[in-house]
């Protein structure tokens, strides 16, 4: 969203209207989803709808999530310009790029190569240096660069992971969605407190399936 055109700007006029009406009202969030366009991580004949308000395909049979879910899911997390977040399901790399603009780091990972080094060229393209894009099974999350502030999981475990859990600093949050992946599933707010874990439901939500080990081109 960084052509002036009056067509861009109507777009994007549009595009954070539909945010707001849907609930995104933080103003940091927004600002961020207006900075980062969303047009640079769909490709192929969806890239013209990259400006709705809807989860698109992406390669390797993910998708990329609607943008209002995205901005909902960011103000969630409460990320501070302090916070050190990991990101499970890079995917098209968009929410980790929104991430990027509040948190001090984002570490965001993905099980199939092909997306993390797509996403890092885009990432390149942006100039956005505050992101480390890894190729890794994200169930078992990041432990050599744990604890984290903040975790922000794009896929639906049945269960909130342990091994994510443990990688949750005390007063640390960490939303995702949970249910069976052929259901719809809801939207948590996990935070990791002196005594153990408090749990807020959020939202019903649908998201693909977090699945372990790596996938086929990462071998």
């Amino acid at each position: 969203m960084t052509d002036d055109s009056p067509d861009i700007a109507e777009r994007k006029m549009q595009f954070l209207f539909a945010l707001r009406s849907r609930g995104v009202t933080d103003r940091r969030v927004l600002h961020a989803m207006e900075k980062v366009d969303r047009g640079l991580f769909v490709r192929g004949h969806f890239a013209a709808r990259a400006y709705e308000d809807m989860p698109l395909p992406i390669a390797c049979g993910q998708t990329i999530s609607q943008p209002s879910v995205v901005g909902l899911m960011t103000q969630a997390l409460k990320v501070s310009n302090r916070d050190k977040v990991l990101e499970v399901g890079c995917g098209s790399g968009y929410q980790a790029a929104i991430l990027s603009q509040l948190a001090r780091r984002v570490y965001t990972v993905d099980r199939h190569k092909r997306l993390v080094t797509e996403a890092t060229e885009v990432f390149r393209k942006l100039d956005l240096t505050n992101i480390t894009a890894v190729t890794s099974d994200g169930s078992f999350g990041l432990p050599d660069q744990a604890p984290f502030d903040r975790i922000l999981v794009t896929a639906a475990a049945e269960d909130p992971p342990g091994p994510l859990l443990a990688q949750l600093k005390i007063g640390g949050i960490m939303v995702l969605p949970v249910g069976q992946s052929d259901a719809v599933q809801s939207l948590i707010r996990v935070t990791r407190t002196e005594d153990g874990f408090e749990y807020d439901e959020m939202l019903p939500v649908r998201f693909v399936p977090l699945v372990e080990g790596l996938g086929r081109d990462s071998g």
